[in-house]
């Protein structure tokens, strides 16, 4: 029935997995023809065998366990996921549709029931539906509740009252609410008490269907959140399986990888020449791995595809990617700042923490589409000089002259562009911290802060602790893959040998 429910096209639950498998079928689509070349790779990689041809099953069956896979992975990686209700959007003529559809349905059991004798018929199956709703609620030791389910919503005698004309749906209603209110999580109760203010049957029974489907996906929530602690190894295994089986249908489901490891290889023997006499370079392989995901840090989204098994954390390390991009900046500033006004500020209580918050507020939308960062470095640099020389004067001292001001801005200026020295000198350090994260992630221990990169101290510590969770359960998952990938290139004797 469209109970309000079909409302959410079906429940939160699919609703999840509808998106998922959005995001994954487009995925697929990239590679539906097995052993076909990917259209971006470059000349190093070696071209495929000639194209065969998957059947419309088969591209639907590997959708839908790289949709399942999807739902596992976020579970694991998101400590905040939930199930939630997709909304259409507001206008639009699916959600139009689905008004109209539903409340002809509504308008239609509502004239039902004004008939004379009355028709129960749609009646009895929606209760027939809430019956299985609240019984789909109760654990293994609700068998109280259970058992006075089953005799209040007997649905043969429903049927038998409602043919000799005695159903007293006002007493079935307020059972329901009784039983919903037992049912509910507390954030709900006061959904439940409003229930109750209504008179009319079918509004009545409208807003029960639409409490029960919020009631759905709280139970749905709290199952996650109970499992969740005990689903790590479980989830490891899945996700390795359910990507080897895609991995069977589309044999070249791991050239973007592939190239990715190949060129992480390739650039770690060119910052590390060697004597003509000397043997090749040697790299472990764990070092291989975290300077890769480092390079994840910078990567052409718009232009390089990104690695296949990293796809479903993309948009995380797009994001974690801006978040070290304004990081670096702000820290450069700072330095700029510390570095060109000398002592007279060092050790003025809470300036730092005011210039951060000024430099970080105006550095808030720096990724947006409509941000000017060469205006937004002008407005910076004159707000810090204001602030810098109200500072000075409260503490004594001389405000800044117009030629420290002019230095100041300029440097600040300056530091658009990406070759900028004390840019490059921040981003280092940024880089060299995220990567002694993943370096000593196995201590347990964090890495000490590189100089200059106090102020940010806070964030880059969190940024470093989202990065290595993520960092490391990719290697647990698809570590395998990359060995073998690893090992080819070894023993084809095209890039660096390797000590184990």
């Amino acid at each position: 029935m469209p109970n309000e429910a079909d409302h959410n096209e079906g429940g939160g639950d699919k609703e999840s997995e509808d998106s998922a498998q959005d995001s994954s079928e487009q995925s697929v689509r990239k590679r539906g023809r097995t052993n076909t070349p990917s259209p971006h790779r470059g000349a190093s990689v070696p071209q495929a065998s000639p194209p065969g041809f998957v059947s419309a099953e088969e591209l639907m069956e590997t959708a839908k366990g790289v949709t399942n896979m999807a739902l596992a992975h976020e579970i694991m990686v998101d400590q905040s996921f939930q199930v939630k209700p997709s909304e259409l959007p507001e206008g639009s003529l699916e959600r139009r549709v689905k008004e109209i559809v539903h409340q002809a349905f509504w308008d239609y059991l509502e004239a039902q029931l004004k008939k004379d004798p009355p028709q129960y018929s749609h009646v009895i199956q929606r209760l027939a539906e809430i019956k299985e709703t609240l019984l789909s609620f109760l654990l293994t030791g609700h068998s109280h509740l259970r058992s006075r389910i089953e005799e209040v919503l007997d649905l043969t005698l429903i049927q038998q009252q409602a043919e000799k004309g005695a159903l007293d749906v006002g007493a079935l209603s307020n059972f329901i609410i009784e039983m919903m209110g037992s049912l509910c999580a507390p954030c709900r109760d006061e959904d439940v008490r409003k229930l109750k203010e209504i008179t009319e049957f079918v509004p009545l029974l409208k807003a029960i269907f639409s409490l029960l489907d919020l009631m759905k996906l709280d139970m749905a929530n709290f199952a996650v959140n109970s499992i969740r602690p005990h689903l790590m190894q479980q989830s490891v295994e899945y996700e390795r399986n359910k990507f080897q089986e895609f991995l069977d249908r589309q044999p070249n489901a791991l050239d973007y990888t592939e190239k990715w490891l190949k060129d992480t290889l390739k650039n770690l023997g060119e910052a590390s020449p060697t004597e003509a006499s000397a043997d090749p370079p040697a790299f472990l392989p764990a070092n291989v791995h975290n300077q890769a995901y480092l390079r994840l840090l910078k990567w052409e989204h718009l232009s390089e595809p990104f690695p296949e098994t990293m796809l479903m954390d993309q948009a995380r390390f797009q994001e974690m990617q801006q978040i070290t991009e304004q990081l670096v900046l702000l820290s450069s500033i700072l330095l700029i700042v510390y570095t060109t006004t000398g002592e007279a500020i060092s050790g003025v209580p809470g300036l730092m923490e005011t210039l951060k918050n000024t430099v970080h507020a105006m550095l808030a939308d720096m990724h947006a589409p409509s941000f000017n960062l060469q205006e937004t470095l002008v407005t910076t640099g004159e707000k810090l000089c204001m602030e810098l020389s109200q500072c000075l004067t409260q503490h004594g001292s001389a405000a800044l002259s117009a030629d420290q001001k002019n230095i100041l801005m300029g440097q600040i200026s300056a530091t658009i562009k990406p070759d900028n020295t004390v840019r490059q000198l921040m981003d280092s350090r940024v880089q060299s911290y995220l990567l002694a994260t993943l370096e000593s992630s196995q201590h347990k221990t964090p890495p000490p802060v590189p100089g200059g990169l106090a102020p940010i101290c806070k964030e880059l510590q969190a940024l470093a602790v989202r990065f290595s969770c993520l960092v490391n359960f990719n290697k647990l998952v698809f570590s395998p893959f990359y060995r073998k990938i690893l090992q080819e290139c070894f023993s084809s004797g095209g890039c660096a040998s390797t000590k184990t």
